[in-house]
C-alpha cells in the first residue's frame, strides 16, 4: 500500500527580528496567541495598561472595604445611646469644664455657667468680649470654684466663681507693652485648687511658672462680703433687651475691648496668687570649668543636684575633638541630611504630685495628704524627669536658675507621662517606645514594657483596675495597693495597647486595636472613665464616640447625637467627663443645608449630656479592697508596712544576710522599746 512520506522533516522556522518582543512588551508571552495580531498600537497599549491598573487598584480597595464591612457585621454591634438632656449655649462653645454642680463653658465672647441639675444658664462673663479656648475648674468648697481660662491671644484669666457670680482676679501674663507679652501654651490646675501651673513662651524662650492660690483667704473674704461679691458679678442672668439696648451695649463693650477690666475694682479685695517657682528648660551641656575632681566634689557638697550632667570633668577641647571625629566619620551622611543643631526645648509636660517617699520633705514642714507637695516636669527631647518641691522657704522659691530636688534620668527622651488618680503610680514613655511604671510609694519601677512594633507613643492613660474597683473613687492622699495596674497606650498611628503590671509577677502588653485601614477611623482622643473599671472613651475622626471595655477588647456602647446634629470638630472634639455625676458632655453642631441658616450656625452651640449610670451593668464589679491611708499612721507602723512591701516585691532585699541583720536590729529595737516602757511604769 502506497504511503505519502515527506522527504524533509518538519522544522520550526527561526523567529524573525520583526517578531521579537519590544522593551515595552515584556509580558507579550502572557497574551492570548489567537489575538496577537489584534494588539493595539502605541500609545493605545500604554493607555490600556494604565486603565487596567487603575481598575485593578479600585477593585482591591473595594474588596478590602467589603471585607472590613463584613468583619464589622460579624462583630458584636455596640448599643446606641441617645443623649438624656441638652441645652443651648449662646456663641460657639470652645471648651467645657465641670466643677461641683456647675458646668462652665468657654464661648466665643467669654464664659458662661450652667447648672448640672436643670441645665439652665446661671450667669455669664463677657466684659472683654474675648474668645476662651481652654478652661480648667476646681471646687474650693462652700459653693466656690476657681477657674483658669486661656483666650485666643494666649492670656491666662484667673476667676473665682462664688454665689453664682464670676469674680475676675487677675490676668496672670498681662503686661503693659503688648510687644513683650508672653503667650500661654498650657495650664494645669491642681485638684483642690491649691496650685496652678502656666507654661509660657515668647519668640526666643519658654518657661514654667507655678502659682500658689490663696484659696483660704478667698473663701474667708467672700464669705464676709457675700453681698458685695454678688454685686461684683461681671454679668448675671440677662433679661431680654430691645434692639436699641443691644446696639448700645455692643458699642459700649466694643469700646472696652482695648481696655480689659481690672480685677477687684468694685468688690472685695481678693489676695493675688503668689509666684512660687519659675522653672526653665535645661541648659545644653558644655565643657567643665573645674580644675580637678576635688573642685567638682566641692560643688556637689554645696547642694548641687546630681543627674543633670552639669558637674562633670569633660573639657571644651574634648567636646570639640569628639565632634570633629564624629563629623569626619559620618561626613557623607551629614552632608546628605544636613546637620541638626541642638535647640533649647520649648514645650514641657508637668504634673502636681502628692507627698510620697520619693519626694521627701523636711521634718519641719507641714504636709497635708491631699495637697500637692511637688511637681514633676519633663521637657521635650530631654531624658530627665525632674521633681521640684513646692514648700521651700519664701526667699528660695523664685530663683533664676532653680535646680530640681530629684532627677530621674531615662535611657531615651521622654515622649509623654501620666499620673494615676490616686497619685501613687507614675508612668513614663520614651521615644524608643519603652514604658516604665513607677511605684512612688515604694520607690522602684513596677513594670518596664516595650512596644516591639516600630511605633511612636502619642499618649498614655491610667485605667481603673477591675480588681480594685469600688463604688467610690479613691480620694487623693490614699495609698491603695492595686493588684493590677492598667495603662492604656495610644500610638501616633491610632493603634492602642493595654499594659497590665501586677504587683507580683510579670507585666504584659496586649494590642487592643491595630492601625485602622479607613482614615476616617483615626482616633482623635481617648479618655478613661474612672467610674467604671477598665473603661475608656474613644473619639474618632468620623464623629463616633464609643465606650470600650479593655478587659474584653469589645466596644459596648456608642454615643450618637440626633440626626439633625453632628459632633463638632471630630478631629478635635469639645467634650468633658463629669466624674461626680457620671455623665459625658459633648458639643454638637446643627447640620444646616440653607446658606442663610448656615451663617447663623456659629451663633449658638448645643451641648448634649449622656448619662453613664444605666451602663454599670456591663462592667461587673469585683470584691472591694480596703484602702488604707499611710499619711495618718505613726512612723513605726509606716516603716513596718514599707519593709513588708519591699520584702514581697520582686526588687526587695535579695541578700539574706542583710535581711537577717535588719531583722536582728528590729528585734533589738523592740526589746529596747519594751524596756523603756517597763521603766516608765515603775
Amino acid at each position: 500500500m502506497a504511503a505519502n512520506i515527506r522527504r524533509h522533516p518538519l522544522e520550526i522556522p527561526p523567529p524573525s527580528e520583526k517578531d521579537w518582543p519590544k522593551d515595552d512588551e515584556e509580558d507579550f508571552f502572557l497574551q492570548d496567541p489567537d489575538r496577537k495580531r489584534d494588539a493595539l498600537p502605541q500609545p493605545f497599549r500604554m493607555i490600556n495598561k494604565v486603565v487596567m491598573q487603575v481598575f485593578e487598584s479600585a477593585m482591591e480597595i473595594i474588596e478590602r472595604r467589603e471585607m472590613l464591612r463584613e468583619a464589622q457585621k460579624r462583630k458584636v454591634q455596640p448599643t446606641k445611646c441617645s443623649p438624656t438632656a441638652e441645652f443651648q449655649v449662646t456663641g460657639r462653645a470652645n471648651c467645657l469644664a465641670v466643677s461641683g454642680k456647675y458646668i462652665f463653658v468657654g464661648v466665643s465672647v467669654g464664659l458662661a455657667a450652667f447648672s448640672t441639675c436643670d441645665c439652665k444658664e446661671i450667669c455669664a462673663w463677657d466684659a472683654v468680649k474675648t474668645e476662651i479656648c481652654a478652661l480648667h475648674a476646681s471646687d474650693l468648697g462652700n459653693e466656690s470654684h476657681v477657674l483658669l481660662a486661656v483666650d485666643e491671644m494666649g492670656l491666662v484669666w484667673l476667676f473665682c466663681f462664688h454665689k453664682e457670680s464670676f469674680l475676675l482676679i487677675k490676668a496672670l501674663n498681662e503686661v503693659g507693652d503688648i510687644s513683650k507679652r508672653s503667650t500661654c501654651v498650657e495650664v494645669v490646675l491642681s485638684l483642690g485648687g491649691d496650685y496652678a501651673g502656666v507654661l509660657l513662651q515668647d519668640s526666643t524662650k519658654a518657661w514654667l511658672e507655678i502659682y500658689q492660690l490663696p484659696k483660704d483667704s478667698w473663701l474667708r473674704e467672700m464669705e464676709e462680703n457675700s453681698e458685695a461679691a454678688a454685686g461684683l458679678a461681671c454679668s448675671e442672668r440677662r433679661p431680654s433687651r430691645t434692639s436699641v439696648e443691644t446696639q448700645e451695649l455692643h458699642e459700649d463693650s466694643s469700646a472696652e475691648m482695648d481696655f480689659p477690666v481690672s480685677a477687684n475694682q468694685d468688690g472685695p479685695k481678693l489676695d493675688l496668687p503668689v509666684l512660687l517657682l519659675t522653672v526653665k528648660p535645661p541648659k545644653p551641656i558644655t565643657g567643665s570649668s573645674f580644675e580637678s575632681p576635688l573642685d567638682a566634689l566641692k560643688e556637689v557638697d554645696d547642694g548641687s543636684m546630681l543627674g543633670l550632667g552639669y558637674n562633670h570633668l569633660i573639657k571644651d577641647f574634648q567636646w570639640e575633638l569628639q565632634e570633629t571625629i564624629f563629623r569626619s566619620t559620618y561626613r557623607e551622611y551629614l552632608e546628605a541630611e544636613g546637620v541638626i543643631k541642638e535647640e533649647v526645648p520649648r514645650h514641657a509636660t508637668f504634673h502636681f504630685l502628692l507627698p510620697n517617699q520619693v519626694l521627701q520633705v523636711g521634718p519641719d514642714m507641714e504636709v497635708q495628704p491631699d495637697v500637692p507637695a511637688g511637681i514633676g516636669v519633663h521637657w521635650g527631647g530631654n531624658h530627665n524627669f525632674c521633681l521640684y518641691l513646692l514648700n521651700h522657704p519664701l526667699n528660695e522659691q523664685v530663683d533664676s536658675d532653680l535646680k530640681p530636688d530629684v532627677v530621674w534620668p531615662c535611657a531615651a527622651p521622654i515622649a509623654c507621662s501620666a499620673v494615676s488618680s490616686c497619685s501613687r503610680y507614675l508612668a513614663l514613655a520614651g521615644e524608643d517606645a519603652i514604658i516604665t511604671i513607677w511605684d512612688k510609694h515604694l520607690g522602684f519601677p513596677l513594670s518596664v514594657t516595650a512596644i516591639l512594633e516600630e511605633r511612636f507613643i502619642r499618649s498614655i492613660h491610667f485605667l481603673r483596675s477591675s480588681a480594685a474597683a469600688s463604688d467610690d473613687t479613691p480620694c487623693p492622699g490614699t495609698d491603695p495597693v492595686c493588684p493590677i495596674v492598667q495603662l492604656l497606650v495610644l500610638c501616633t498611628d491610632s493603634s492602642y495597647y493595654l499594659v497590665k503590671a501586677p504587683q507580683a509577677g510579670k507585666s504584659s502588653i496586649t494590642l487592643l486595636a491595630d492601625r485602622p485601614e479607613d482614615p476616617n477611623l483615626t482616633v482623635s482622643a481617648v479618655v478613661p472613665i474612672l467610674a467604671f473599671p477598665s473603661a475608656v472613651l474613644i473619639f474618632s475622626w468620623d464623629g463616633t464616640v464609643s465606650l470600650m471595655n479593655t478587659d474584653t477588647s469589645q466596644t459596648l456602647y456608642c454615643f450618637s447625637t440626633p440626626p439633625s446634629h453632628a459632633v463638632a470638630s471630630p478631629w478635635q472634639p469639645v467634650f468633658t467627663v463629669d466624674s461626680v455625676n457620671s455623665c459625658l458632655l459633648l458639643r454638637g453642631d446643627e447640620q444646616q443645608q440653607d446658606n442663610e441658616l448656615a451663617q447663623s450656625k456659629a451663633s449658638h452651640s448645643t451641648i448634649f449630656l449622656f448619662d453613664f449610670n444605666p451602663l454599670k451593668e456591663a462592667f461587673p464589679k469585683e470584691p472591694d479592697l480596703p484602702h488604707k491611708s499611710l499619711q495618718n499612721l505613726p512612723w513605726f507602723e509606716r516603716c513596718n508596712i514599707f519593709l513588708r512591701d519591699r520584702q514581697q516585691s520582686p526588687l526587695g532585699l535579695e541578700e539574706p544576710k542583710y535581711w537577717s541583720c535588719l531583722k536582728a536590729r528590729a528585734a533589738a529595737m523592740d526589746k529596747e522599746k519594751q524596756k523603756v516602757k517597763g521603766q516608765k511604769k515603775q
